[in-house]
């Protein structure tokens, strides 16, 4: 399955209090470039990087995407979103790439802990998206190339991948009706 994803370029970063987030294990090592897509709205889910970069903090967890706030969308079987608070083990999500190559993927198991975590948002069409995630060094956007971006390090030049939809969603399914998230 191909998806069109699209970049975006951040326009504000900031630190938010303790929040409930979600890590999410999945059955199938990642590489380099993939990840999951997650978002505050279903306008725009963000790439956000599979953990299997080596780093000084924690060992590679390739099979793992810390992948937000327990109120964010994940994009899953059938390019349905679901809550990452629902998400649990035998779900079905979907593994993207840099190039917008999706695959099903099933999920081992999801975890929710109390963490800081990090407001991020970017214009996308003159509207802002933006994403929650944990504000930590280990967790990363993707950009252009495919390379990984510690959400630490981003600035209001950084590009980043998000796939756009078009259309609402209710009940995680694409709808035609105006819905507006802000």
């Amino acid at each position: 399955m191909k998806l069109k994803l699209e970049e975006v370029v951040i326009t504000n970063v900031k630190p938010l209090i303790i929040g409930d987030r979600v890590c999410v294990d999945t059955c199938t090592k990642m590489k380099k470039g993939y990840g999951m897509l997650v978002g505050n709205f279903s306008k725009a889910l963000f790439l956000v990087h599979s953990e299997s970069v080596q780093n000084p903090y924690v060992g590679q967890r390739p099979f793992r995407v810390n992948a937000g706030a327990v109120h964010s969308y994940v994009l899953a079987k059938g390019r349905k979103t679901k809550y990452l608070s629902e998400i649990s083990s035998g779900d079905e999500i979907l593994m993207v790439d840099y190039r917008g190559n999706a695959k099903e993927i099933a999920v081992g198991r999801s975890k929710t802990e109390k963490r800081p975590l990090m407001l991020i948002e970017a214009l996308y069409k003159k509207e802002k998206v933006s994403v929650i995630l944990q504000n930590a060094e280990t967790v990363r956007l993707t950009n252009p190339e495919g390379k990984p971006v510690s959400i630490t390090k981003l600035n209001n030049k950084s590009k980043v991948l998000v796939y756009a939809g078009e259309k609402g969603r209710h009940f995680g399914m694409e709808i035609d009706e105006t819905i507006i998230e802000k």
